[in-house]
Parts: C-alpha cells; sequence; structure tokens
C-alpha cells in the first residue's frame, strides 16, 4: 500500500490520520496499531475497512467457533494455529483489522493475548480494537484481581487513542 486509498470518500480528519498510521507502520518490525479509547473504536475500525476494502475479523465469533469444537484441555495450544487460519484468509496485501478480540483474555487459554496479536504483526500491518483501555504508558484490560486481569507495556506496539474520534465516524 503506498497512500491512502480514500479517493472519493468523504475526508475525517481522524480516519485521515489512522489511515496515514497503517501506511508508516509498515517499516517497523512490529506493525501493530491498537484502538485504544472509550468508545467508537469499533465504527473507526469498520470506516477504515470501507476505506481499505478489507473487512475486519470478528476474533471473538470466527475464533469462538473453532474453540467451541476444540477439547477444552487442547484449546490453549490451538488457539495460536486456529487464529492463523483465521487471519490467513483476509488478503495479505490488506492490514489486517481484528474486533472483539476478548475471547482471547479467556483465562483457561492460558495465552498472552498481546503476544499472540504482536506475532501476527510481524508479518503484516495488523490493526485491532484494545478492549481495555491506557493507563501510565501501559494497555490494561479488566480490573486487578480478575481472572482475566492482564497489564502490559506498550512497547513494540502504536497505540491510536480512539477516543479522540468525533462522533461523526
Amino acid at each position: 500500500m503506498s497512500g491512502p486509498v480514500s479517493q472519493g470518500t468523504p475526508s475525517n480528519p481522524v480516519l485521515d490520520r489512522l489511515e496515514r498510521l497503517v501506511v508508516e507502520v509498515g517499516d517497523l518490525q512490529s506493525k501493530l496499531i491498537l484502538l485504544v479509547g472509550c468508545g467508537g473504536k469499533t465504527k473507526l475500525l469498520h470506516s477504515l475497512g470501507e476505506r481499505l476494502q478489507s473487512l475486519p475479523v470478528n476474533v471473538g465469533a470466527k475464533l469462538g467457533q473453532r474453540l467451541a469444537a476444540t477439547p477444552v484441555s487442547e484449546r490453549g495450544f490451538s488457539t495460536n494455529e486456529l487464529l492463523r487460519d483465521i487471519t490467513d484468509s483476509a488478503r495479505n496485501e490488506a492490514p489486517l483489522l481484528l474486533d472483539n478480540i476478548e475471547v482471547l483474555f479467556e483465562s483457561s487459554l492460558k495465552i498472552s493475548p498481546l503476544d499472540l496479536i504482536r506475532r501476527l504483526a510481524h508479518a503484516r500491518r495488523v490493526v485491532a480494537v484494545w478492549p481495555g483501555e491506557m493507563r501510565d504508558d501501559h494497555l490494561i484490560y479488566a480490573r486487578l484481581g480478575h481472572p482475566e486481569h492482564r497489564d502490559y507495556s506498550r512497547d513494540g506496539v502504536v497505540v491510536f487513542e480512539a477516543a479522540q474520534s468525533p462522533q461523526g465516524i
């Protein structure tokens, strides 16, 4: 992708900025952009998908369906392979757009959701909706004491603050 694909698409400063960032992140070792913020992340991801002619992957629905058909004792081991199979079906030249990733935080899987998504982003650009928040340069999912609680450094991740996005996206 050499530049914005937004010919004929109405201008939106937040979406324009995100689209430029998707182009720029292609030169980084980790090509992961996380959409973080209070609201509008899914809508922003879908708007980006329309511009880039790429459908977002609903990880919860697609991976959840495959995990349900996997024996419980094998789910943790199979998650990486199942997610890779799901995402390999997306066009490789287009950025991979991931939404509804909460299923990855299921404590019984015993995986690191962010590390799993980071591995996907070594080979291609990935834009994912982060279902938690960012606090003091840390990506947080669930409250402290909750079985699914995670606290990650934002190292190796480009964070796009979706809270800045206006209602009109």
